[in-house]
């Protein structure tokens, strides 16, 4: 298969292992829509095949995703079996055996010259507790790992995801603070680049060029998160021998119904704030 480069324009890789989780969070972006979430997976050998394929750069890593990466069955073999030229971070939950971790995969593997950490914790009071999840991420972290936990400021929350961020930051532990993207008490929240892009409201024909590679759980490579989440049609598959980034604009006829990942305002992988995933063109014969 050709090798897979990633374009200079490009600020994220995501490999989506699977869509399953085992928390049942009310406001999980995933499901910001209809949340049709596919549940066709690639097997671990053909996730490191088609990661393998990828060129990126030092400071470019393949984010490791879900749902909830660790609940694909061959987790510890995708982790050890990209290869090492190729950086890895990861998003989880952190409701796996951290022992069992730590015997399968080195401090080293996960680890990066970055300004955040490598291993990013999410932290949901709605469906966790606290106290233990901050015991894990010392242990991990007391082991060489880079790791830090992430809090979503829901309205209804935000108190407690402050007052968890003090206690953590006590522990020497870097918790830091996501906005809140999605509806809530019929209000939409989120700093969005595109006024109505995320309303749900009308359906416009636009041309939108993505910085970013998705990659779904079934290998399927899609312009958006909104179509990964929504089920659309992918543009092509990780496993497709001929696949190439096209860096270009893609026609899409249901813009307004996208998902708030892509729209927001948010800080680059450099941490430098006004980054949006995509760039959103409004096509004239629409």
């Amino acid at each position: 298969m050709k090798p897979i480069l990633i374009p200079e324009s490009h600020n994220y890789i995501a490999a989506f292992l699977t869509l399953a989780c085992n928390l049942r969070c009310s406001y999980c972006i995933n499901k910001f829509e209809t949340g049709h979430l596919e549940k066709n997976r690639l097997t671990g050998k053909q996730w490191v095949e088609g990661l393998n394929r990828i060129h990126s750069r030092e400071d470019l890593p393949i984010t490791l995703q879900g749902g909830e990466p660790s609940l694909h069955p061959d987790f510890y073999y995708i982790v050890n079996n990209v290869e090492r030229r190729l950086n890895i971070d990861l998003l989880t939950n952190l409701q796996f055996d951290a022992d069992k971790f730590m015997k399968n995969v080195d401090p080293g593997r996960i680890k990066r010259d970055a300004p955040y950490a490598s291993i990013r914790v999410s932290y949901h009071p709605q469906t966790m507790k606290l106290e233990p999840l901050v015991e894990k991420v010392l242990k991990l972290q007391n082991a060489g790992y880079s790791i830090g936990i992430w809090g979503v400021l829901h309205p209804s929350q935000e108190k407690e995801i402050l007052a968890a961020q003090e206690f953590a930051k006590g522990k020497g532990i870097d918790f830091r603070t996501k906005e809140f993207l999605g509806v809530h008490d019929g209000v939409m929240h989120g700093t969005m680049k595109y006024e109505g892009a995320c309303d749900r409201k009308f359906e416009k024909k636009v041309l939108c060029r993505t910085t970013e590679l998705i990659v779904g759980p079934n290998g399927g490579i899609y312009r958006c998160h909104s179509d990964l989440y929504e089920q659309r049609q992918p543009i092509s598959s990780i496993l497709d021998p001929a696949y190439q980034i096209d860096d270009t604009f893609r026609p899409c006829d249901v813009y307004g119904h996208c998902n708030p990942c892509d729209i927001k305002v948010k800080t680059n992988r450099f941490q430098v704030f006004g980054h949006t995933s995509v760039e959103i063109t409004f096509d004239e014969r629409s």
